[in-house]
């Protein structure tokens, strides 16, 4: 069976912060653009080796803003990549963009290098809220953008929206979901507000200006009904699609396929192996001209590790975990976990469609906390069937509680 690879590339310019983002990007830092593309491309080409192995059938541009960065860079990443490993004709190549970062000429030029979807940070049509949050854009720049976007043949569109933002109420969301939906993207990326340390936006935190948890769970619950109503199921906690365009780049992840990144914070997951790049953008060119580490975090996942991973990856989707895959592909006892999953439903947390296990909508708000005890009920079962383990200071079992304490 012929190997799949994904590819993420960072992009880490942006033209301003927004106050509630907490992923690696800067502002301000445009002169090292030429550098960090000459990099980039010097890092894509040395790897070619690791990726010769597989065909690559998606490929990411996330950041940051490429948008920003410009169409030219990012053709020039593409056409490198390209030429260097296996990219199938059929593959989704994604680009993130800002509304006010969108022109007819970048456009036209990312369609014909063969870039076919587009990421649209929306975030809400509310114009108030988008100054709150240090966004560059109103939203009749998001609908002009579209309209451009759709008049390039770009059809696979997806948007990125937040709720839970200062001052935002159910009736703004409600708003926010209409307006969207009439622009009719293919995809819909819909996350709650979380106050990142260190981020401006957690001036906020405690204040009345912040919607209630409960609130923001009464807009999570609107939102899974008002999306699958139009056309929008769920596939994910924080994902919803028009069937047959749900990201197969974002899928990867979440089913522990293969994927590969560049870039400073990057990370990949490749044939087991974890392993994540420096958050330090003139560290990572001058890593890679250089010849010097770049390296941040490495580790080997052991089938423990992978089995942790498919709950807490698997239990993200509307698809779901079994019985049979788990047994089969990580050689344990599923009954406590099944126990679990059981006395979840007769409270509504979650539902069985054949062998297969899912959260309903109840179940996803309250996820974090459920996936934790499921990894607690895993830890259990392991220890049970494998008594040897608690004779080696229980360190695999150990390092799965650790990581379920860190769920919440």
């Amino acid at each position: 069976m012929e190997r799949r690879l994904g590819i993420y590339i960072h992009i880490p310019f942006c033209a301003g912060k927004c106050s509630y983002c907490d992923f690696y990007s800067l502002a301000g830092m445009d002169k090292l653009m030429p550098k960090y593309q000459q990099a980039l491309i010097r890092h894509i080409e040395e790897s070619a080796p690791n990726m010769e192995q597989y065909y690559i059938d998606t490929v990411y541009f996330g950041g940051g803003t490429p948008s920003y960065y410009g169409a030219k860079y990012i053709c020039g990443i593409f056409s490198a990549l390209k030429s260097c490993a296996k990219v199938l004709k059929s593959s989704e190549v994604t680009v993130e963009m800002n509304p006010d970062s969108v022109k007819k000429e970048d456009l036209r030029l990312l369609k014909s290098e063969g870039i076919n979807r587009i990421s649209l940070g929306v975030q809400s049509a509310n114009d108030e809220i988008l100054k709150i949050i240090g966004r560059r854009h109103n939203f009749r720049q998001v609908e002009q953008a579209v309209r451009l976007m759709k008049a390039e043949g770009f059809d696979n569109i997806s948007m990125d929206l937040i709720y839970g933002l200062p001052g935002q109420t159910r009736n703004d969301w409600a708003d926010t979901l209409s307006k969207v939906i009439a622009l009719h993207p293919r995809h819909l990326s819909c996350y709650g507000l979380k106050l990142e340390e260190g981020t401006p936006l957690c001036k906020y935190e405690g204040s009345d200006f912040l919607p209630t948890d409960d609130e923001q769970a009464d807009m999570y619950l609107y939102m899974t009904d008002i999306l699958e109503h139009y056309g929008y199921p769920q596939y994910e906690i924080s994902n919803f699609a028009m069937k047959g365009y749900r990201s197969r780049h974002n899928l990867k992840y979440w089913k522990l396929d293969d994927y590969m990144g560049f870039g400073p914070g990057a990370h990949s997951c490749v044939s087991g192996a974890r392993y994540s790049y420096i958050k330090d953008l003139e560290g990572y060119i001058n890593g890679v001209l250089e010849g010097s580490e770049i390296i941040d975090e490495y580790e080997n996942t052991d089938r423990l590790d992978r089995a942790a991973e498919y709950i807490m990856l698997g239990m993200r989707t509307v698809r779901g975990i079994s019985r049979e895959e788990y047994s089969r592909v990580y050689r344990s006892g599923f009954d406590g976990i099944e126990y679990l999953l059981g006395e979840y439903e007769k409270k509504g947390w979650t539902k069985r469609r054949g062998e297969r296990w899912s959260f309903t909508s109840s179940g996803f708000l309250l996820s974090n906390m459920l996936i934790g005890t499921l990894l607690e009920a895993q830890s259990q079962e392991k220890m049970s069937a494998n008594p040897w383990i608690i004779s080696t200071d229980n360190k695999e079992a150990s390092q799965l509680q650790g990581n379920s304490n860190n769920l919440g």
